[in-house]
């Protein structure tokens, strides 16, 4: 069971060098305190142009969408708990996918990527996932993803 109270925020495009990276998506998703709604608040640059643009914050009620909304937060928090991050923070994009996630509740604080992005340099990291690891990975940023269409 996911906590009562998080925040989870996703960017893609998370990779730099000289420059810092360009997101294409940045994403939050916060239950507050004592609360059955989630609110999700997205902004996305559609290809070719330099800016982000932000969609109108979304609030889902106690639905149907909700309970689904919360199964598959319980299924992230679970997948989260057992992932890996890099070593140092922010050294290189171990998942290859150009995306971070960040956790923030009272049992877990997880994150990939440094609050910077990432210097894209293989092998930086002293830590480097399984195969299997990959694959949650990219099974958690489909939850995320599956998440963010709900505020759109």
């Amino acid at each position: 069971m996911a906590p009562q109270e998080y925040s989870l925020r996703i960017q893609k495009g998370i990779t730099g060098g000289f420059a810092p990276p360009t997101p294409s998506l940045i994403a939050t998703i916060t239950r507050p305190k004592n609360s059955d709604s989630l609110n999700i608040a997205a902004s996305k640059r559609p290809d070719g142009t330099p800016e982000l643009q932000s969609f109108a914050p979304k609030t889902l009620g106690s639905d149907s969408s909700t309970k689904s909304a919360e199964t598959l937060i319980d299924e992230l928090h679970g997948i989260l708990k057992e992932l890996p991050t890099e070593q140092p923070p922010g050294s290189e994009d171990i998942y290859k996918l150009d995306t971070s996630i960040f956790w923030g509740s009272d049992d877990l604080q997880w994150y990939n990527g440094g609050p910077s992005g990432v210097s894209g340099q293989p092998g930086s990291s002293s830590v480097q996932p399984t195969a299997e690891q990959k694959a949650q990975f990219k099974r958690a940023v489909e939850i995320v993803d599956a998440l963010v269409d709900e505020a759109k």
